[in-house]
């Protein structure tokens, strides 16, 4: 048996510098970052993204929500359940069609949005903290680039 790696990864392929794996890891980060800034509050950046969008757009529907965030119906709904749950969000029964569930914030979902925005918008300072100010407009302008790029790409998998 050779040591060497097979013919086809010659060169040899490092994680380093792949753009999918960089994007990951920076994804990975920024969960953990978000995770630690509110941690007091017990919700996670999906969560937050469902709580800041309904209360944002009152009575909006689990589907334009799942869209608006950016996640699948199916994992929306799960998010939803634990929100639902915790008595931060309920479903209303739409008047024009009975099959679709209109979302709003409970009293205590609007209190523990506000409550959490500060600590969100710490963590995304800290996100972005390594680099200068100067270049920081600049990143977020190439990543919306990156994603409007993208818009027609379907849901990932895995994505929630």
């Amino acid at each position: 048996m050779s040591d060497s790696a097979p013919s086809f990864l010659s060169p040899p392929l490092t994680l380093d510098g792949l753009p999918g794996h960089d994007i990951r890891r920076l994804h990975q980060i920024s969960v953990a970052i978000f995770m630690q800034e509110t941690e007091a509050f017990g919700v996670t950046p999906v969560q937050y993204a469902a709580l800041q969008a309904v209360g944002h757009q009152p009575g909006m529907d689990q589907r334009t929500l799942a869209r608006t965030i950016g996640f699948d119906t199916s994992t929306i709904a799960g998010v939803i359940d634990r929100l639902e749950a915790r008595g931060l969000m309920q479903r209303n029964a739409s008047a024009q069609d009975r099959r679709v569930r209109l979302l709003t914030l409970t009293e205590a979902g609007g209190a523990l949005l506000a409550a959490l925005v500060p600590a969100m918008l710490q963590a995304q300072q800290r996100i972005l903290s390594p680099l200068p100010e100067t270049e920081r407009g600049e990143f977020m302008r190439m990543l919306a680039v990156l994603i409007a790029g993208h818009r027609t790409v379907e849901d990932t998998p895995g994505a929630g």
